[in-house]
């Protein structure tokens, strides 16, 4: 049994939703959106680079190409590009190389397994954050420090979005809800995956 709440919602947000979907086929830093991306249980998003029940991350393929696909799905706040905005970086969704572009949920603090609820039928199970890598300096020149920071225990703090494994395949557009449900038990911080 999982316990169902109203995630906290941003300032000026009256619904958690999606704001962009993106894919793309080849891998290549940034996700163009599209009007609509298909999830496909056990597998992620329909035509994109990254899907797969095994791992398709270039460097972690060449490590293990058996392990399971951890990030099938990478989801991002559309927040954190206006915080972005205010440290001097033009970020738009997709361009981080993201899947879905939320609004109204605080993603990287979500507990281990949650799940989230997209549109009508989908279901992404969380896995973990996700870290940024070097190519996002290449991108825009030192974005992966601003994508990183530090808690009031001076932890370090991942700011660039969370992956999941797709449990219920569907449509997902912009506009379309997001519901979360919080595992039941020990509330588990996200791993980097």
């Amino acid at each position: 049994m999982l316990e169902m709440f109203d995630p906290v919602l941003s300032p000026g947000t009256s619904a958690a939703t999606v704001v962009s979907v993106g894919r793309d086929s080849r891998h290549r830093f940034s996700k163009p959106p599209t009007d609509t991306i298909t999830l496909v249980e056990g597998y992620g998003v329909e035509g994109d680079a990254h899907a797969g029940a095994t791992v398709q991350h270039r460097y972690l393929r060449r490590k293990d190409p058996t392990l399971p696909n951890l990030t099938q799905v990478h989801l991002m706040a559309s927040e954190l590009f206006e915080e972005l905005e205010g440290r001097g970086f033009t970020v738009t969704a997709g361009q981080l190389g993201e899947n879905i572009t939320t609004r109204g949920i605080d993603l990287i603090n979500l507990p281990l397994h949650s799940r989230l609820h997209l549109g009508s039928s989908a279901t992404v199970l969380v896995t973990g954050l996700r870290s940024p890598c070097h190519l996002i300096n290449k991108f825009q020149d030192g974005l992966m420090k601003a994508c990183l920071g530090r808690d009031e225990d001076g932890l370090l703090v991942r700011k660039a979005g969370i992956m999941g494994i797709v449990l219920a395949g569907g449509d997902i557009t912009a506009g379309d809800g997001v519901r979360v449900e919080l595992p039941v038990g020990p509330r588990l911080p996200l791993p980097v995956v």
